[in-house]
Protein backbone atom coordinates (compact mmCIF):
# COMPACT_ATOMS: atom_id res chain seq x y z
CA UNK A 1 0.00 0.00 0.00
CA UNK A 2 1.44 3.48 -0.74
CA UNK A 3 2.18 6.10 1.43
CA UNK A 4 -0.87 8.06 0.16
CA UNK A 5 -3.21 5.38 0.54
CA UNK A 6 -1.61 5.16 4.28
CA UNK A 7 -2.31 9.04 5.08
CA UNK A 8 -5.62 9.26 3.80
CA UNK A 9 -6.76 6.40 5.39
CA UNK A 10 -5.45 8.40 8.85
CA UNK A 11 -6.78 11.32 7.84
CA UNK A 12 -10.33 9.68 7.22
CA UNK A 13 -10.44 8.16 10.70
CA UNK A 14 -9.57 11.75 12.33
CA UNK A 15 -12.60 12.88 10.67
CA UNK A 16 -14.83 10.61 11.85
CA UNK A 17 -13.67 10.68 15.11
CA UNK A 18 -14.44 14.39 15.27
CA UNK A 19 -17.65 14.06 13.55
CA UNK A 20 -18.36 11.48 16.41
CA UNK A 21 -17.37 13.48 18.96
CA UNK A 22 -19.52 16.92 17.64
CA UNK A 23 -22.72 14.06 17.45
CA UNK A 24 -22.53 13.46 20.90
CA UNK A 25 -22.35 17.44 22.24
CA UNK A 26 -25.35 18.58 19.67
CA UNK A 27 -29.00 17.75 19.22
CA UNK A 28 -30.91 16.26 16.64
CA UNK A 29 -30.06 18.36 14.48
CA UNK A 30 -29.59 15.19 11.72
CA UNK A 31 -32.70 13.22 12.75
CA UNK A 32 -34.73 13.50 10.13
CA UNK A 33 -32.19 12.35 7.55
CA UNK A 34 -31.48 9.33 7.99
CA UNK A 35 -28.38 7.90 7.61
CA UNK A 36 -27.28 11.68 7.04
CA UNK A 37 -25.84 10.93 3.68
CA UNK A 38 -27.99 12.51 1.18
CA UNK A 39 -26.49 14.65 -1.69
CA UNK A 40 -25.29 17.60 0.27
CA UNK A 41 -22.01 15.06 1.02
CA UNK A 42 -20.38 16.92 -1.69
CA UNK A 43 -20.39 19.72 0.58
CA UNK A 44 -17.93 18.33 2.85
CA UNK A 45 -16.76 15.48 4.65
CA UNK A 46 -19.81 13.07 5.67
CA UNK A 47 -20.66 11.02 8.84
CA UNK A 48 -20.50 7.70 7.00
CA UNK A 49 -20.95 5.65 11.06
CA UNK A 50 -23.97 5.24 11.23
CA UNK A 51 -24.22 2.91 8.25
CA UNK A 52 -25.03 -0.55 9.38
CA UNK A 53 -25.98 -3.48 7.48
CA UNK A 54 -24.73 -5.94 4.63
CA UNK A 55 -25.24 -5.08 0.59
CA UNK A 56 -24.78 -7.31 -2.29
CA UNK A 57 -23.86 -6.26 -5.40
CA UNK A 58 -22.57 -7.96 -8.67
CA UNK A 59 -21.59 -6.85 -12.36
CA UNK A 60 -18.95 -5.65 -14.58
CA UNK A 61 -15.32 -6.82 -14.10
CA UNK A 62 -14.58 -3.00 -15.94
CA UNK A 63 -14.58 -0.86 -12.94
CA UNK A 64 -13.23 -3.81 -10.03
CA UNK A 65 -10.66 -2.36 -8.92
CA UNK A 66 -11.94 1.22 -8.49
CA UNK A 67 -15.63 -0.64 -6.64
CA UNK A 68 -12.46 -2.81 -4.26
CA UNK A 69 -10.95 0.15 -3.55
CA UNK A 70 -14.05 2.04 -2.22
CA UNK A 71 -15.45 -0.49 -0.09
CA UNK A 72 -11.64 -0.92 1.50
CA UNK A 73 -11.83 2.65 2.11
CA UNK A 74 -15.25 3.11 3.68
CA UNK A 75 -14.69 0.49 5.96
CA UNK A 76 -12.68 2.90 8.12
CA UNK A 77 -15.78 5.18 8.05
CA UNK A 78 -18.36 2.44 8.15
CA UNK A 79 -17.17 0.07 10.39
CA UNK A 80 -20.46 -1.72 10.70
CA UNK A 81 -21.20 -2.00 6.80
CA UNK A 82 -20.10 -4.83 5.09
CA UNK A 83 -20.48 -4.71 1.15
CA UNK A 84 -19.65 -6.96 -1.50
CA UNK A 85 -19.12 -6.83 -4.79
CA UNK A 86 -18.89 -9.53 -7.24
CA UNK A 87 -17.22 -9.00 -11.24
CA UNK A 88 -19.23 -11.44 -13.22
CA UNK A 89 -20.08 -9.48 -15.99
CA UNK A 90 -22.22 -6.44 -16.87
CA UNK A 91 -24.49 -9.22 -18.14
CA UNK A 92 -24.90 -11.39 -15.38
CA UNK A 93 -24.79 -8.25 -12.91
CA UNK A 94 -28.11 -6.63 -15.12
CA UNK A 95 -29.27 -10.50 -15.14
CA UNK A 96 -29.32 -10.61 -11.39
CA UNK A 97 -30.56 -7.28 -10.69
CA UNK A 98 -33.76 -8.08 -13.03
CA UNK A 99 -34.15 -11.30 -10.14
CA UNK A 100 -33.42 -9.41 -7.20
CA UNK A 101 -30.80 -11.33 -6.37
CA UNK A 102 -28.29 -8.28 -5.55
CA UNK A 103 -29.08 -4.73 -3.79
CA UNK A 104 -27.18 -2.91 -7.05
CA UNK A 105 -25.10 -3.83 -10.17
CA UNK A 106 -22.71 -2.58 -11.85
CA UNK A 107 -22.88 -2.50 -15.97
CA UNK A 108 -20.48 -1.05 -18.39
CA UNK A 109 -23.56 -1.06 -21.00
CA UNK A 110 -27.25 0.18 -20.78
CA UNK A 111 -30.21 -1.89 -20.17
CA UNK A 112 -31.98 -3.52 -23.20
CA UNK A 113 -35.50 -5.57 -22.74
CA UNK A 114 -33.52 -9.10 -22.63
CA UNK A 115 -31.21 -8.39 -19.85
CA UNK A 116 -34.04 -9.03 -17.38
CA UNK A 117 -34.72 -5.37 -15.29
CA UNK A 118 -38.08 -3.42 -16.48
CA UNK A 119 -38.31 -0.08 -17.51
CA UNK A 120 -39.07 2.07 -14.69
CA UNK A 121 -37.41 -0.03 -12.36
CA UNK A 122 -34.08 0.94 -12.07
CA UNK A 123 -31.98 4.50 -12.56
CA UNK A 124 -28.55 4.87 -13.80
CA UNK A 125 -25.70 6.47 -11.72
CA UNK A 126 -22.77 6.95 -13.31
CA UNK A 127 -19.24 6.40 -11.02
CA UNK A 128 -16.11 7.04 -12.91
CA UNK A 129 -14.63 6.29 -16.47
CA UNK A 130 -11.53 4.92 -17.66
CA UNK A 131 -10.07 3.97 -21.05
CA UNK A 132 -10.83 0.49 -23.00
CA UNK A 133 -6.93 -0.67 -24.07
CA UNK A 134 -6.11 -2.93 -27.19
CA UNK A 135 -3.09 -4.74 -24.97
CA UNK A 136 -0.51 -6.53 -27.05
CA UNK A 137 2.22 -9.12 -26.59
CA UNK A 138 4.59 -8.94 -29.82
CA UNK A 139 8.53 -9.58 -29.08
CA UNK A 140 10.49 -6.66 -30.34
CA UNK A 141 8.01 -4.04 -31.17
CA UNK A 142 7.53 -1.93 -27.45
CA UNK A 143 5.56 0.78 -29.77
CA UNK A 144 2.39 0.33 -31.73
CA UNK A 145 -0.50 2.60 -33.86
CA UNK A 146 -3.39 1.47 -34.72
CA UNK A 147 -5.88 3.52 -37.01
CA UNK A 148 -9.87 2.07 -36.55
CA UNK A 149 -10.21 0.28 -39.74
CA UNK A 150 -7.04 -1.81 -39.04
CA UNK A 151 -8.39 -2.82 -35.65
CA UNK A 152 -11.13 -4.28 -36.76
CA UNK A 153 -9.92 -5.93 -39.68
CA UNK A 154 -7.31 -7.90 -36.67
CA UNK A 155 -10.53 -8.45 -34.42
CA UNK A 156 -13.00 -9.92 -37.00
CA UNK A 157 -9.76 -11.64 -38.50
CA UNK A 158 -9.23 -10.34 -41.70
CA UNK A 159 -5.85 -9.18 -41.31
CA UNK A 160 -3.92 -12.35 -40.12
CA UNK A 161 -0.42 -11.56 -39.50
CA UNK A 162 1.33 -8.71 -37.65
CA UNK A 163 3.63 -7.86 -40.97
CA UNK A 164 0.08 -7.39 -42.71
CA UNK A 165 0.48 -3.71 -45.34
CA UNK A 166 -2.47 -2.62 -43.18
CA UNK A 167 -0.64 -2.53 -39.70
CA UNK A 168 2.43 -1.22 -41.38
CA UNK A 169 1.02 1.91 -43.00
CA UNK A 170 0.09 2.91 -39.27
CA UNK A 171 3.72 2.38 -37.92
CA UNK A 172 6.12 3.84 -40.27
CA UNK A 173 9.43 2.71 -39.91
CA UNK A 174 8.71 0.09 -37.02
CA UNK A 175 9.67 -3.73 -37.68
CA UNK A 176 6.80 -6.01 -37.71
CA UNK A 177 7.54 -9.42 -37.28
CA UNK A 178 5.76 -12.19 -39.65
CA UNK A 179 3.91 -14.06 -37.00
CA UNK A 180 0.32 -15.27 -36.42
CA UNK A 181 -1.98 -12.77 -34.72
CA UNK A 182 -3.83 -14.63 -31.59
CA UNK A 183 -7.40 -12.38 -31.06
CA UNK A 184 -8.78 -12.76 -27.42
CA UNK A 185 -11.69 -11.64 -26.73
CA UNK A 186 -14.73 -12.16 -23.87
CA UNK A 187 -16.13 -15.21 -23.21
CA UNK A 188 -18.81 -13.62 -20.97
CA UNK A 189 -22.03 -10.74 -21.25
CA UNK A 190 -19.13 -7.86 -20.99
CA UNK A 191 -20.02 -3.94 -20.86
CA UNK A 192 -16.29 -4.02 -21.95
CA UNK A 193 -16.97 -5.80 -25.28
CA UNK A 194 -20.24 -3.45 -25.76
CA UNK A 195 -17.52 -0.53 -25.48
CA UNK A 196 -15.06 -1.87 -27.60
CA UNK A 197 -17.48 -2.95 -30.31
CA UNK A 198 -19.40 0.37 -30.12
CA UNK A 199 -16.69 2.23 -30.84
CA UNK A 200 -15.53 0.23 -34.13
CA UNK A 201 -19.42 0.62 -34.97
CA UNK A 202 -18.77 4.18 -34.92
CA UNK A 203 -15.01 4.96 -36.33
CA UNK A 204 -15.02 2.31 -38.80
CA UNK A 205 -18.46 1.95 -39.90
CA UNK A 206 -17.70 0.52 -43.31
CA UNK A 207 -15.12 -2.18 -42.30
CA UNK A 208 -16.64 -3.47 -39.01
CA UNK A 209 -19.22 -6.11 -39.46
CA UNK A 210 -19.77 -7.81 -36.33
CA UNK A 211 -22.20 -5.15 -35.02
CA UNK A 212 -21.96 -4.24 -30.80
CA UNK A 213 -23.40 -5.64 -27.56
CA UNK A 214 -22.48 -7.53 -24.64
CA UNK A 215 -21.75 -10.45 -26.67
CA UNK A 216 -20.88 -10.74 -30.46
CA UNK A 217 -20.64 -13.18 -32.71
CA UNK A 218 -16.41 -13.77 -32.77
CA UNK A 219 -14.34 -15.72 -35.34
CA UNK A 220 -13.54 -19.39 -34.58
CA UNK A 221 -10.22 -19.18 -34.51
CA UNK A 222 -10.22 -16.33 -31.64
CA UNK A 223 -9.74 -16.91 -27.99
CA UNK A 224 -11.97 -15.92 -25.21
CA UNK A 225 -11.61 -15.92 -21.22
CA UNK A 226 -14.08 -14.61 -18.38
CA UNK A 227 -13.45 -11.24 -17.18
CA UNK A 228 -10.94 -8.41 -18.00
CA UNK A 229 -8.34 -10.13 -15.99
CA UNK A 230 -9.17 -13.25 -18.11
CA UNK A 231 -8.61 -11.86 -21.39
CA UNK A 232 -5.45 -10.38 -19.72
CA UNK A 233 -3.97 -13.59 -18.94
CA UNK A 234 -4.92 -14.61 -22.78
CA UNK A 235 -2.73 -11.62 -24.13
CA UNK A 236 0.33 -12.76 -22.06
CA UNK A 237 0.37 -16.17 -22.87
CA UNK A 238 0.86 -15.87 -27.00
CA UNK A 239 3.08 -13.99 -28.73
CA UNK A 240 1.63 -12.35 -30.74
CA UNK A 241 -2.14 -11.77 -29.20
CA UNK A 242 -3.92 -8.69 -28.97
CA UNK A 243 -6.62 -8.04 -26.96
CA UNK A 244 -8.87 -5.58 -25.43
CA UNK A 245 -8.83 -4.81 -21.61
CA UNK A 246 -9.32 -2.37 -19.36
CA UNK A 247 -7.07 0.38 -18.47
CA UNK A 248 -6.46 -1.03 -14.78
CA UNK A 249 -6.18 -4.62 -15.48
CA UNK A 250 -3.92 -3.99 -18.54
CA UNK A 251 -1.31 -2.01 -15.98
CA UNK A 252 -1.55 -4.45 -13.68
CA UNK A 253 -0.93 -7.24 -16.15
CA UNK A 254 2.29 -5.24 -17.23
CA UNK A 255 0.81 -5.37 -20.83
CA UNK A 256 1.74 -3.09 -23.54
CA UNK A 257 -0.74 -1.37 -25.42
CA UNK A 258 -1.47 0.08 -28.56
CA UNK A 259 -1.90 3.83 -29.44
CA UNK A 260 -5.27 4.36 -31.19
CA UNK A 261 -6.25 6.85 -33.90
CA UNK A 262 -9.17 9.07 -32.67
CA UNK A 263 -11.29 11.31 -33.89
CA UNK A 264 -9.34 14.31 -34.61
CA UNK A 265 -6.04 11.63 -36.52
CA UNK A 266 -4.16 11.63 -33.76
CA UNK A 267 -2.52 8.51 -32.52
CA UNK A 268 -3.06 8.61 -28.62
CA UNK A 269 -2.30 6.08 -25.89
CA UNK A 270 -4.70 4.67 -23.38
CA UNK A 271 -4.29 7.68 -20.50
CA UNK A 272 -6.47 9.10 -17.86
CA UNK A 273 -5.64 11.99 -19.11
CA UNK A 274 -6.71 10.84 -22.52
CA UNK A 275 -10.12 9.42 -20.87
CA UNK A 276 -10.52 12.93 -18.88
CA UNK A 277 -10.74 15.21 -22.24
CA UNK A 278 -13.37 12.56 -24.04
CA UNK A 279 -15.61 12.75 -20.77
CA UNK A 280 -15.37 16.42 -21.00
CA UNK A 281 -16.69 16.53 -25.01
CA UNK A 282 -19.75 13.76 -24.02
CA UNK A 283 -23.09 15.06 -24.02
CA UNK A 284 -25.05 13.46 -20.99
CA UNK A 285 -28.78 12.54 -21.79
CA UNK A 286 -31.68 12.98 -19.34
CA UNK A 287 -31.18 9.61 -17.73
CA UNK A 288 -27.38 10.50 -17.29
CA UNK A 289 -26.42 7.79 -19.83
CA UNK A 290 -23.53 9.57 -21.96
CA UNK A 291 -20.94 7.88 -24.16
CA UNK A 292 -17.48 9.39 -24.65
CA UNK A 293 -16.18 6.79 -27.41
CA UNK A 294 -14.34 8.34 -30.56
CA UNK A 295 -14.91 12.02 -28.95
CA UNK A 296 -13.63 14.70 -30.99
CA UNK A 297 -10.56 16.86 -29.33
CA UNK A 298 -6.78 15.95 -30.45
CA UNK A 299 -5.77 14.33 -27.28
CA UNK A 300 -9.18 12.79 -26.46
CA UNK A 301 -8.43 8.72 -25.99
CA UNK A 302 -10.62 7.14 -28.45
CA UNK A 303 -11.92 3.99 -27.00
CA UNK A 304 -13.26 5.32 -23.58
CA UNK A 305 -15.77 3.78 -21.69
CA UNK A 306 -18.25 4.93 -18.92
CA UNK A 307 -19.23 2.51 -16.06
CA UNK A 308 -22.39 3.23 -14.23
CA UNK A 309 -24.51 1.51 -10.99
CA UNK A 310 -27.59 0.64 -11.66
CA UNK A 311 -30.29 1.47 -8.38
CA UNK A 312 -33.90 0.76 -7.87
CA UNK A 313 -36.19 3.30 -7.99
CA UNK A 314 -37.89 1.68 -4.91
CA UNK A 315 -36.96 -0.28 -1.74
CA UNK A 316 -39.17 -2.12 -0.36
CA UNK A 317 -36.64 -2.62 2.54
CA UNK A 318 -36.00 1.60 3.82
CA UNK A 319 -32.82 0.24 5.67
CA UNK A 320 -31.41 -1.38 2.30
CA UNK A 321 -32.58 1.95 0.74
CA UNK A 322 -30.26 3.85 2.93
CA UNK A 323 -27.18 2.05 2.83
CA UNK A 324 -27.37 1.99 -0.52
CA UNK A 325 -27.92 5.76 -0.84
CA UNK A 326 -25.12 5.94 1.73
CA UNK A 327 -22.51 3.40 -0.45
CA UNK A 328 -23.04 5.41 -3.84
CA UNK A 329 -22.95 8.81 -2.26
CA UNK A 330 -19.64 7.72 -0.71
CA UNK A 331 -18.35 6.78 -4.32
CA UNK A 332 -19.89 10.08 -6.06
CA UNK A 333 -17.92 12.31 -3.22
CA UNK A 334 -14.94 11.30 -1.26
CA UNK A 335 -14.44 8.39 -3.00
CA UNK A 336 -13.85 10.08 -6.59
CA UNK A 337 -10.66 11.05 -4.94
CA UNK A 338 -9.73 7.32 -5.07
CA UNK A 339 -10.71 6.74 -8.78
CA UNK A 340 -6.82 7.85 -10.20
CA UNK A 341 -5.38 5.75 -7.75
CA UNK A 342 -6.41 2.71 -9.57
CA UNK A 343 -6.14 4.21 -12.75
CA UNK A 344 -10.15 5.47 -13.67
CA UNK A 345 -10.97 8.61 -14.17
CA UNK A 346 -13.30 11.24 -12.11
CA UNK A 347 -16.78 12.35 -13.50
CA UNK A 348 -16.51 15.76 -14.13
CA UNK A 349 -17.90 18.02 -11.42
CA UNK A 350 -21.74 18.68 -13.09
CA UNK A 351 -22.16 14.98 -14.01
CA UNK A 352 -20.99 14.43 -10.18
CA UNK A 353 -24.01 16.47 -9.16
CA UNK A 354 -26.19 15.12 -11.58
CA UNK A 355 -25.38 11.91 -10.29
CA UNK A 356 -25.80 12.65 -6.66
CA UNK A 357 -29.54 14.43 -7.28
CA UNK A 358 -30.57 11.19 -9.00
CA UNK A 359 -30.08 9.80 -5.89
CA UNK A 360 -33.33 11.81 -4.53
CA UNK A 361 -35.29 9.97 -6.99
CA UNK A 362 -35.09 6.08 -4.97
CA UNK A 363 -38.02 5.76 -3.19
Amino acid sequence: MNRNVLSRRALVGVAVAALALAGCGGGDDDSDTGTGTGTDASAGASDYSSLSGELKASGASFPDAYYQEVITELKAAAPNLTVTYNAVGSGQGKKDFGANLNDFAGTDSTVKDTDGPAAGSYLYVPTVAAPITVSYNLSGVDKLQLSPDTLAKIFQTDIKNWNDPAIAADNPGVTLPDKSITVAHRSDGSGTTNNFTKFLVAAAPDTWKLKSGDTVDWPASTQGAEKNSGVAQLIKSADGGIGYVDYSDAKASGLSFAAIKNKDGQFVPASLEGATAALNGATVKDDLTYDPLNAAGPTTYAITAPTYILVRTTYTDAAKKDLVKGFVTYILTEGQSLAPEVDFAPLPEELKAKALAQLDKIQ
